[in-house]
């Protein structure tokens, strides 16, 4: 599994961006910004691991680059007036299906379970692979370091009413579920609106 493989780093930044910009949690600077973009990001994270699950994907990716934001911001609505401009340059290292999938995780709370337990299994023990790796806190079992993304707090799903909003996500998350399902062998969600954010369904 590649893992925290520092290859994935780019990806995952500027696919965390995209999503941070185009579901913002707030005005940048803010607290409620800072928190959506934490969960992005773990979603991100997830999402790029199981996209990249070796070191010679994830280098292959950094040396081909992962595709660009055009469909998406295109899909989103949010197409930059010049892409070429100064401080455009981000949107190049964006992965379509590393967003549309991270899309899915923030959306459906089992299926981030489901991509999380896919992520933890297939990473390398501690004997065999000296890089850290996520693990489960001794109380129940929550890897800590996508706590925000499974059990996200008051603080953390008001910060996401966008980023975790399945109707605004659905244009995103629709261009790759079911790449994203069958890697994951999970049945499709049945939408019940705000479920996600209002934590009605158990984690």
């Amino acid at each position: 599994m590649a893992g925290p493989s520092t290859a994935l780093s780019p990806v995952i930044a500027a696919s965390t961006h995209w999503l941070a910009r185009a579901y913002p949690g707030g005005d940048s600077n803010t607290v409620a910004h800072t928190l959506a973009e934490l969960q992005a990001r773990q979603a991100v994270t997830v999402a790029a691991w199981l996209r990249y699950p070796t070191e010679v994907d994830a280098a292959l990716v950094a040396i081909a680059g992962p595709g660009g934001s055009a469909l998406l911001d295109w899909k989103a609505g949010s197409e930059p007036e010049d892409e070429f401009a100064d401080g455009e340059g981000w949107r190049t290292w964006v992965d379509e299906v590393v967003v549309s999938w991270a899309a899915c995780l923030l959306a459906d709370p089992m299926l981030a379970r489901r991509g999380v337990d896919s992520v933890i299994a297939a990473m390398p023990g501690p004997m065999a692979d000296p890089r850290p790796r996520p693990h489960a806190r001794r109380s129940g079992g929550l890897p800590n370091e996508f706590r925000r993304l499974l059990q996200p707090d008051n603080r953390d799903r008001e910060a996401a009413a966008l980023l975790r909003h399945p109707d605004l996500l659905e244009p995103i998350a629709a261009m790759h579920r079911d790449t994203l399902l069958y890697l994951l062998d999970a049945e499709p969600a049945v939408s019940d609106g705000l479920a996600p954010l209002g934590g009605d369904r158990a984690f």
